[in-house]
């Protein structure tokens, strides 16, 4: 694993776990407060509109129907290890989940979401899948304004995912920048081993 993508991974990995700190000893209102109420101070009939559709994207049915049509197009190692990072995140999700056990917001509810709160199952998986296909389109895509196309939409994707879970009642600020963190160390340390089994003996054409 190169130097920098290694400091990445535990960097992020690191802030995981300060975050859980802070909600684990009850001290996260420091970060929740202010930026639940900032957000909730944007609230609006089409705000509502948009994030309750936006935050489908991260839904267990939209997820697998987003895994399986890349496995068909792609039949390689990225296509195989995007499924692992599936697979992977929702694991850790639910085991932290159960061990963690907070429980989520109770006011101010746009839908209906059960389970517990902490780390948002939504911005993991959001990380795990649009941040893996992020990491395709920049090395496999040749035409630039393509990729930086999809490049930004991936990314916007992935933020309004997280800020949707807010938006919407069913998760705290924290829940929701620990889960990006450890899914980024996860979608790292995926990526690694993807590019080293790619690399091997891999198609290394570009999609134009």
């Amino acid at each position: 694993m190169s130097k920098k993508r290694l400091i990445f991974l535990f960097a992020f990995l690191l802030l995981f776990f300060v975050f859980a700190t802070l909600v684990f000893t009850g001290c996260s209102d420091i970060i929740d407060i202010p930026v639940y109420d900032f957000i909730f101070s944007f609230r609006s009939d089409f705000l509502d509109h948009y994030f309750i559709f936006i935050t489908k994207f991260g839904n267990t049915l939209t997820i697998l129907i987003v895994v399986f049509a890349f496995l068909l197009l792609v039949r390689n190692a990225y296509a195989i290890f995007l499924g692992a990072s599936a697979c992977t995140c929702i694991l850790s999700n639910t085991l932290i989940k159960q061990i963690i056990r907070r429980i989520r917001p109770e006011h101010l509810r746009l839908i209906v979401q059960g389970g517990y709160s902490f780390p948002s199952g939504h911005a993991m998986i959001s990380v795990c899948v649009y941040g893996y296909l992020l990491h395709f389109v920049w090395k496999k895509v040749s035409n630039r304004y393509l990729r930086g196309i999809l490049v930004f939409f991936l990314i916007f994707l992935i933020f309004s995912i997280g800020c949707s879970r807010i938006y919407v009642g069913v998760h705290y600020p924290t829940d929701v920048l620990a889960g990006y963190c450890l899914a980024i160390s996860e979608v790292l340390l995926i990526i690694e081993i993807a590019d080293r089994i790619y690399a091997k003996g891999g198609d290394d054409k570009c999609i134009n």
